[in-house]
């Protein structure tokens, strides 16, 4: 696999953002890391829970930056640039909280404060409930094919392949807590430690001052919850370090080079980087990206329950229009609901289909470019060809399917699409055959429960007749385009008095389909069938 020196080029100057991150990852190392290894990617998670789209937002916008990187760090015979992407487990963080989403609550809450690799399964499926949560996460992270390595605190805790980084933590006790001591309420200054050690009575993951003994030697010493002096390692699992020494020393003992994080972990970041420097390292380059809002606008909560999960977005849309809707901008907020899915769904296509006739620098802006790469497994060019049209627009299946009615099934469905699509076969047209079994759920769960047909006022109600006069001289087959010329020649009959085409079109929304918004009502027409729209209409003029 080699990249193509236009592309190398158009990569080296593209205004995208994830060339634009992979742009300053490049000035950090203009010939390749000092050590010859490949550049480090890392995201970050908190197994407390299950993984959800923050978690996939984060893996694929750092995967884009990765991919992007290859190519613009690639060599003069265009050889990409060695990476890896790390996926770390934080699962020797105490569990502070029983979630919601979990049996056995009582069995987490005897457990609570302790690390959470060392505590019971409640699932009791596997060792612990951070084995359960990190399986959770690659069976995730693989559903969506990413290219990653999964590694786990625990692992490197109790392994001790952490323990020359923990000396370094040590040695460095007084220099760290001078960074974190002034940003600390004093209430928390006052127990404040950098490292936290496990206690050997209770297992807990401890909140209290430690003395450091003997760095060298990793031994300290603290007062344990029993009110008994305590003396011992905190070397090889025996100790956790407070999160933002944690974010730190892992950037140094992996050897970090490019990590994103929300902007509500803007302080850690700037903590964490002073940190690294102390320890004898250096601050990865990154994106600090803007959070996700609710429909209101407000701030997406777990415990609010006010987000949208995986497997929501993926019951009404799919995998593709997800990662589309949130490739742009990740610097703003992006609100996420149900209702921008077909928006994001037809987006997708439209953006696929303009690969084939794009410049290598707009490709590089085209967000679907983007996503193929990530599933083509030789990762030099998106697999563009075949198959990257779509005959239907979700938005004019959720019509099709919201005016047949909440007891519609897929059949019924596929039986109209032979109307309009050539070859109208689920197996000729698998991508279009997933959005129908969308487009049903959607339809029932949104559109089916809230569909009002309002009465036609008495101008719509006579260029609804008017359209229905010129639908009955009309062939069956007629094409859309030529439907669409009847519509639009109705629509500027001053008789009708609309002021405007689109309070026309919206006439025909809202008493045809009960909707406010709709498709184009030439390529409607003829999906759903000249006689069955000139139904629709006798059926809006009776009301």
């Amino acid at each position: 696999m080699t990249f193509s020196t236009d592309l190398i080029t158009a990569a080296r100057n593209s205004k995208a953002w994830p060339f634009q991150e992979a742009q300053r990852l490049f000035k950090r190392y203009r010939d390749g890391k000092p050590s010859g290894e490949p550049v480090l990617f890392e995201t970050g998670y908190g197994p407390s829970g299950l993984p959800h789209i923050g978690t996939f937002q984060e893996v694929l916008r750092t995967t884009l930056v990765r991919k992007a990187y290859e190519i613009v760090a690639s060599d003069e015979d265009g050889n990409p640039a060695p990476t890896r992407l790390v996926a770390f487990s934080d699962d020797m963080d105490g569990l502070r909280k029983v979630p919601d989403n979990v049996p056995n609550k009582a069995l987490l809450e005897g457990n609570l404060h302790k690390p959470l690799s060392r505590i019971p399964d409640p699932f009791e499926k596997y060792e612990s409930f951070a084995a359960h949560n990190n399986a959770m996460l690659r069976e995730f992270l693989d559903r969506f094919g990413f290219d990653y390595e999964f590694i786990a605190a625990s692992d490197k805790y109790n392994s001790g392949a952490f323990d020359d980084a923990l000396r370094g933590v040590l040695r460095n006790n007084q220099a760290i807590l001078d960074i974190m001591l002034p940003t600390l309420r004093a209430e928390r200054a006052a127990t404040y430690s950098p490292i936290m050690p496990i206690s050997p009575a209770t297992g807990h993951v401890l909140q209290v001052p430690v003395e450091v003994v003997d760095a060298d030697a990793g031994t300290i010493r603290f007062t344990d919850e029993d009110g008994a002096v305590i003396e011992q390692s905190a070397l090889g699992g025996m100790a956790k370090l407070q999160w933002k020494v944690d974010f730190a020393m892992r950037w140094v003992a992996l050897g970090v080079d490019y990590e994103m994080y929300g902007k509500d972990l803007t302080d850690t970041g700037i903590q964490s980087g002073k940190i690294a420097k102390v320890l004898g390292g250096r601050k990865p380059e990154g994106l600090i990206y803007e959070l996700f809002l609710d429909e209101k606008g407000e701030k997406i909560s777990k415990s609010k329950g006010n987000g949208l999960t995986i497997e929501e977005w993926l019951t009404y849309g799919t995998e593709e229009s997800l990662g589309f809707y949130i490739f742009p901008n990740p610097k703003s907020a992006k609100q996420l609901h149900t209702g921008v899915i077909p928006r994001a769904v037809d987006d997708y296509w439209q953006f696929r289909e303009r690969i084939p006739d794009q410049d290598i620098d707009k490709q590089l802006g085209n967000p679907v470019w983007n996503l193929l790469r990530i599933k083509d497994p030789t990762g030099s060019q998106p697999p563009v060809g075949s198959g990257d049209t779509l005959p239907v627009t979700y938005g004019l299946l959720l019509n099709l399917v919201g005016v047949l009615g909440a007891e519609a099934d897929k059949d019924q469905v596929w039986s109209y699409l032979g109307n309009y699509v050539e070859n109208a076969d689920p197996e000729a047209h698998p991508a279009l055959d997933v959005l129908v079994d969308r487009a049903l759920a959607y339809n029932r769960d949104f559109i089916a429960p809230t569909m009002v047909k309002r009465a036609p006022e008495v101008n719509e109600a006579e260029a609804l007749k008017a359209l229905d006069a010129r639908l009955a001289d009309v062939p069956t087959d007629m094409p859309s385009e030529d439907l669409q010329t009847i519509v639009y020649e109705i629509g500027k009959d001053q008789t009708f008095g609309f002021d405007n085409l689109r309070d026309w079109f919206k006439a025909q929304y809202e008493t045809l389909l009960g909707s406010s918004q709709g498709p184009r009502m030439g390529s409607f027409i003829a999906l759903y069938g000249v006689e069955n729209t000139r139904k629709l209409i006798a059926e809006a003029l009776a009301r």
